[in-house]
């Protein structure tokens, strides 16, 4: 005869695991056979020391959770079903993705319902991924702002570079170092703001990342993105659409280098600019400086071979300017030599013909010698000898007054010389090799060279201005 079953007010009572084991019973009838159910896993559990996993699946209506059940995948199934999800998606089993799991519905006494996931199916999530981000492009580009950081202009030599990475990841290293052992010398001023840069939580730490540097973007020419090792594993963050908003609408421009070389994530999409690997963002950047070199070094010879053919044009037409005084100043001394000359000669015939004239009165007085006594002979040797003297001087004053008009003519000549006008402090301003005589003449930009005594310099014509003096 069995036990009696207790009662209470006339109703059985019945122990709690005689409800659990029949939960049990009617859960195994009622699910006999392994059932496909799709679900997100809210968390993994993955406990590495047993090799066990212990997922939180549920399914959510727009933001609300609408169901929730927990989830088992023992060791040996989860090392075979992860590493397939890893070679089919490019990524392990993680957090806060859409699955297509086998499981078999169970009720345990003690650990109650649980679903034992015997599979779970790749190219189901990968096909949730590839849906998930395919919205996220349309929503971006919906809004108007998927393209909005590839529009900012980057800075001729970006040199100021907020770089969010892990201080430890390989790609930091890659990237500091190949910016820092340049073989020309450039020195960047990097500023490091760490984040996790994989995962689910990459999404949390990289957009709150950008936020501490848009506080802080006067003190920045761009933001780099990087990342080394591990392939394709953990980009799906980077398709996030949150994340992708921050990066495209971000006040500076975005570089990345997150280190995949197969299909572009949507923040590679969105950012200004995208490299495979850090070290070819900063073989990028070290392009820039090394392109605006090369700019810089074409100017300066320009410039050199400009300026070297203006020196060269502006001796020659000094060569001109002086050979045209010189040929001037011979031409003003001609004048006053022929001057001279005419008064030489005349004077010689004034004297020749003064002579003659007081041979004549000799001659006359010699004749009369014999006639006149000698008190008049001596009167007029007296007149003779005084006369002579008259000659004498007078040529002489002639010869002098002659002489002396040459020599201020010559001194004027010599005044007039471009030399001793620059020597008194005067100088010669000249555009495109002619003398600058009127300012109107002159525009704003034109290049002066202007001649002083010792040297020369050349100017720009800032402005020009003209007075009327009455």
């Amino acid at each position: 005869m069995g036990n009696t079953r207790e009662t209470f007010n006339g109703h059985p009572i019945y122990s709690l695991s005689e409800i659990a084991m029949s939960l049990h019973n009617v859960i195994e009838r009622t699910y006999p056979q392994p059932y496909f159910i799709k679900a997100e896993i809210l968390k993994l559990n993955y406990y590495p020391h047993s090799g066990h996993c212990y997922p939180e699946l549920i399914e959510k209506e727009g933001d609300k959770v609408k169901a929730e059940i927990r989830g088992v995948i023992w060791s040996s199934q989860y090392q075979q079903i992860n590493a397939r999800f890893k070679r089919i998606t490019g990524e392990p089993l993680h957090e806060n993705i859409n699955i297509l799991c086998l499981a078999k519905i169970e009720y345990s006494p003690k650990h109650g319902l649980a679903l034992h996931i015997q599979d779970i199916e790749p190219s189901f999530t990968l096909g949730e991924l590839m849906k998930n981000r395919a919205e996220c492009i349309e929503k971006l580009k919906k809004e108007g702002v998927f393209e909005r950081n590839r529009q900012l202009q980057l800075p001729l030599l970006p040199k100021r570079i907020a770089i969010i990475s892990v201080e430890t990841s390989k790609g930091y290293s890659d990237f500091i170092t190949t910016l820092a052992e340049n073989k020309d010398g450039y020195r960047f001023e990097t500023t490091l703001f760490p984040s996790i840069l994989q995962g689910e939580k990459a999404i949390t730490g990289i957009t709150s990342q950008l936020s501490a540097i848009e506080n802080r973007k006067e003190d920045f020419d761009c933001v780099v993105i990087v990342r080394g090792g591990g392939g394709d594993v953990g980009l799906s963050c980077y398709d996030d659409y949150q994340m992708a908003r921050s990066v495209a609408t971000f006040p500076l421009p975005v570089l990345t280098g997150i280190g995949h070389s197969t299909n572009l994530t949507v923040v590679d999409m969105v950012a200004h600019t995208h490299k495979i690997t850090p070290t070819e963002v900063a073989y990028m950047l070290l392009q820039s400086f090394q392109d605006f070199d090369e700019t810089v070094e074409t100017c300066r010879r320009r410039i050199a071979d400009i300026a070297n053919k203006r020196i060269a044009d502006q001796k020659l037409e000094q060569t001109r300017v002086e050979n045209r005084f010189k040929q001037a100043a011979s031409a003003l001394l001609q004048k006053p030599r022929n001057t001279l000359m005419t008064i030489t000669q005349n004077l010689s015939l004034h004297v020749q013909r003064f002579t003659i004239e007081q041979h004549n009165l000799l001659q006359n007085f010699a004749k009369s010698i014999s006639r006149t006594s000698p008190q008049h002979i001596k009167q007029q040797r007296e007149s003779l000898s005084e006369l002579s003297s008259k000659v004498v001087l007078l040529s002489g004053r002639m010869v002098q007054e002659a002489k002396q008009r040459l020599a201020n003519t010559e001194e004027k000549v010599s005044l007039l010389h471009p030399d001793n006008i620059l020597k008194r402090g005067f100088s010669i301003t000249m555009k495109d090799g002619k003398a600058v005589t009127n300012a109107e003449a002159l525009a704003e930009g034109e290049q002066l060279v202007t001649k002083f005594y010792k040297g020369e310099a050349k100017s720009v014509v800032l402005s020009t201005a003209t007075e009327v003096h009455k």
